[in-house]
């Protein structure tokens, strides 16, 4: 199953970038026995628009259309559930047991993410009440799909 970490926004170069990348690299040999496929980072446009509902609708379809045909969609929203490392890696598991060729990790922009993307979404994540910046969330989303498979194949990176 191809994994896919879609964001709203370019993250620049330095520690946040340098981490992400890190994180993704490390997910491409640790999933290929588990029947995942590296996770590919996806960065859509932020939207210009005036309005705040425009910009989530703008970036929500952009986002919806970069993503791989029939793909699950997993979205970092604050309405969302508080999800456990384990119950994360689980439904992964169970994603990929489903047939599913790809799952897509979703953040939106600054302003949140579209009704579309959220009616889309098999899951709504939240990482808590407080407020994080961008930059930050992605390097916590990448670290987590990583915690995530070598839950999956049993690595002791993860201490329960």
């Amino acid at each position: 199953m191809r994994l896919v970490l879609a964001c709203v926004g370019r993250l620049k170069a330095g520690a946040e970038r340098d981490l992400v990348t890190r994180y993704l690299e490390r997910i491409r040999p640790a999933g290929r026995p588990l029947g995942l496929g590296a996770c590919d980072m996806l960065e859509i446009p932020e939207s210009s628009a005036r309005r705040a509902e425009d910009r989530m609708a703008e970036e929500g379809t952009a986002l919806l259309a970069a993503l791989p045909p029939g793909a699950g969609l997993l979205a970092l929203d604050p309405r969302g559930r508080n999800v456990s490392s384990e119950d994360f890696a689980q439904r992964i598991a169970a994603d990929r047991d489903g047939g599913l060729s790809a799952l897509a990790f979703v953040i939106g922009g600054a302003d949140g993410l579209s009704d579309a993307v959220r009616a889309r979404a098999g899951l709504l994540i939240a990482y808590g009440t407080a407020t994080f910046p961008h930059q930050l969330v992605r390097v916590m989303l990448a670290e987590q799909i990583y915690r995530a498979v070598t839950i999956l194949s049993g690595h002791p990176y993860h201490r329960a």
